[in-house]
């Protein structure tokens, strides 16, 4: 059953948000969109950038014709170690608030098919699977600043009529869960100087939402924490997507690539509390779920690769949005997120940077990637330190460029590999919370009453993942 409803109201140069929406938002982004580098130990500390050289399973998360590199089958195991700091800042306080976690973060297989007997020009047909898990933990917990008053419109224990002043004393995002993607992959190796692949992926998330403040009331003089309308939720969702490429060896030397992905179609499958004032005063309490289905930007890169010689290979690739979210199932809450999409998405970019060298069976290795903020300026009304309200222009509304870096060893035993790389990646944004319509009854809960701020808390993030990961693999 579909009970939500959603606002969002478009005015000259600006959209005005309502809360609820900040985490819908930012998760069709940075959850159902991710384009975070994970994978095979190779793989991250290149950061990702291996979309003309191939020759890594991962390879294929950029241009599937890397798999046409390969030369031989191979097994591989990755263990992944993950960290995420988050230092939220508001006024003059700051608190922060970090997740570990350790798993198993991709299993991957490579069965070469070696042509070369046929005297044929085909060389290789190669098939790889690879699974890849990635984290979506992120709690980002912000202080509280008692010069951000809410009046309510109370009763007291004699059914006497009173004001009630509620100050604000902190409030908390926090997503639990994960991401699993399975790549299905078949690359061909033409003349040593084309390579081909075609893949399809297969993916599923699956995480919970939880959006809360804590408020003092100084009628009774107590503390107690308010749940956003519409959380805590669930979501469960599958998607599915495909992708193409080429790598073409201008000569021994430069190597040129280009690969497309669609769209990655998701069902996405919600489970949500909804609050409302019951007619004795006090807050009710249902759970309701909807269903319905998302499309992800289409994205294309190119790339290229020097490789002077057998010691040293570089690679840069530029990977292009083309197009912007869309919730395709119709209701008016899709339509409103869908106008949103359109009015201040950018189709996102990045450009990733890697190079390898090789002595003997040593490999060292090192990348650098930069992915722009995919939301233009957004104008909100938000809170001063002081507690008064004005408008300001956010450039860095709850996601903004990324950088990321990556650095790794390896050792390669013939037919049996080892290989480790650290990856850290950064990212400053702006926090919106707080703010709830009690005409669309948006605001915050809790077994008393409601909480409906006219603006926006904005705090400071400052964001730093981390990441360790090993990989044991085997070629036969």
């Amino acid at each position: 059953m579909l009970k939500r409803t959603l606002l969002i109201l478009t005015l000259p140069a600006a959209f005005y948000l309502q809360a609820q929406d900040i985490s819908e938002i930012k998760n069709t982004t940075d959850v159902y969109n991710n384009n975070s580098i994970n994978g095979t130990a190779k793989y991250v500390g290149m950061a990702g950038s291996m979309g003309a050289l191939g020759g890594d399973i991962s390879s294929v998360n950029v241009n599937p014709a890397g798999l046409g590199v390969n030369i031989a089958s191979d097994l591989s195991l990755s263990l992944s170690t993950y960290s995420n700091k988050n230092t939220s800042t508001l006024g003059s306080a700051s608190a922060s608030n970090k997740v570990n976690k350790t798993d198993l973060g991709n299993a991957s297989a490579i069965i070469a098919f070696d042509l070369s007997n046929l005297n044929s020009k085909w060389k290789f047909v190669n098939i790889g699977v690879s699974y890849n898990s990635t984290f979506l933990n992120d709690q980002v917990g912000t202080p509280g600043n008692s010069n951000i008053k809410i009046q309510k419109d109370l009763i007291d224990e004699n059914n006497n009529p009173l004001v009630g002043n509620l100050s604000y004393q902190g409030h908390v995002y926090s997503r639990d869960g994960r991401s699993d993607k399975t790549n299905f992959t078949i690359g061909a190796n033409y003349d040593n100087r084309i390579y081909l692949g075609a893949g399809i992926n297969m993916s599923s998330i699956s995480y919970t939402q939880d959006d809360y403040s804590f408020f003092h009331l100084d009628a009774n003089n107590v503390t107690d924490s308010y749940e956003k309308q519409y959380t805590p939720y669930l979501e469960d969702s599958r998607g599915f997507s495909a992708n193409f490429g080429i790598i073409g060896k201008i000569n021994n030397q430069f190597r040129l690539g280009a690969a497309i992905e669609t769209p990655t179609w998701w069902n996405v499958d919600r489970v949500y509390r909804d609050y409302a004032i019951a007619n004795d005063g006090y807050t009710d309490t249902a759970e309701f779920s909807e269903s319905r289905n998302l499309r992800t930007p289409f994205k294309a890169t190119v790339s290229a690769a020097f490789v002077p010689n057998k010691n040293f290979a570089f690679n840069v690739d530029y990977i292009q949005g083309l197009s912007k979210p869309k919730y395709t199932t119709t209701s008016a809450v899709n339509s409103d997120l869908n106008a949103f999409y359109n009015e201040n998405y950018k189709n996102s970019s990045e450009v990733r940077l890697g190079a390898e060298y090789r002595y003997e069976g040593l490999r060292v290795r090192a990348g650098y990637a930069f992915a722009n903020n995919p939301f233009n300026n957004i104008m909100l009304s938000s809170y001063n330190n002081d507690g008064s309200i004005h408008d300001v222009n956010y450039s860095n509304l709850m996601l903004s460029k990324r950088n990321t870096l990556g650095v790794g060893l390896g050792y390669d035993f013939k037919a049996f590999y080892i290989d480790a790389s650290y990856q850290n990646v950064s990212s400053e944004y702006d926090n919106p919370f707080l703010y709830g319509s009690a005409n669309n009854g948006t605001g915050y809960y809790s077994n008393n009453f409601d909480i409906n701020s006219p603006a926006y808390a904005v705090s400071k993030v400052k964001n730093q993942m981390n990441n360790l990961v090993f990989t044991l693999g085997w070629k036969f």
